[in-house]
């Protein structure tokens, strides 16, 4: 538990290279013209970004990660409204995944998920409320998805619930839809301000859970 996100981060990092040097060495990179793909979503209409949102949004129930999904989103859709139509989505599933714990798999999510530190999420829910959200949104000491099904399990207002998720899950959201915004263009050898800003909230995004423990461990 101690090491997950530096073994996530570097995970992370060997994907991220391994794709950027797979692309760069192969007939793709003649495909990756930003441009390009942007006007090629734009003549989809409003069906781009409604199929992009409705992928997000069926991926945290089925457990699906999503953040291949995010980087799809900043490629696609760019820094603005990446963000905008990621956190729709991530939401939407958020949502959609709390409820279906709450109302229609409760028995079973609870037989999944057991006690443990789940039962120990819903005795922090209980005394801090949307705090406990916020919390772990930012510090991801829970897997995501299985966090999603597990707040269905607790006493907290869906409306909170909803509100802290979408509040919370911008700062990373953020982070990787800007860095991976200019990917295809670092694909083909420029290094542009986005990526550098991107970049740079990436890893502030992945050091803070590095940091909590520490200081947490060191109490």
């Amino acid at each position: 538990m101690k090491n997950r996100a530096v073994v996530k981060g570097i995970i992370f990092f060997v994907f991220l290279v391994s794709i950027i040097i797979i692309l760069k060495y192969t007939d793709f990179a003649r495909y990756t013209d930003t441009e390009d793909l942007r006007n090629w979503i734009s003549n989809l209409g409003p069906w781009g970004p409604i199929v992009y949102i409705l992928i997000y949004s069926t991926a945290p129930i089925i457990l699906f990660p999503g953040t291949p999904l995010t980087i799809a989103g900043g490629i696609l859709f760019g820094p603005v409204y990446g963000t905008i139509y990621t956190a729709i989505g991530a939401t939407i599933g958020a949502s959609v995944t709390f409820l279906i714990s709450r109302y229609m798999a409760r028995e079973l999510v609870a037989k999944l998920l057991k006690q443990g530190k789940w039962g120990m999420l819903d005795r922090e829910v209980e005394k801090q409320g949307w705090k406990i959200v916020a919390f772990t949104r930012i510090i991801p000491i829970f897997p995501f998805n299985l966090l999603n099904y597990a707040f269905g399990l607790t006493r907290i207002r869906f409306s909170h619930y909803v509100l802290a998720s979408f509040i919370f899950m911008l700062p990373a959201i953020i982070a990787f839809v800007v860095f991976s915004s200019s990917l295809l263009d670092l694909i083909r050898g420029k290094v542009s301000t986005e990526f550098l800003i991107g970049l740079i909230l990436v890893v502030i995004i992945s050091v803070i859970p590095i940091v909590y423990k520490k200081i947490k461990g060191g109490v």
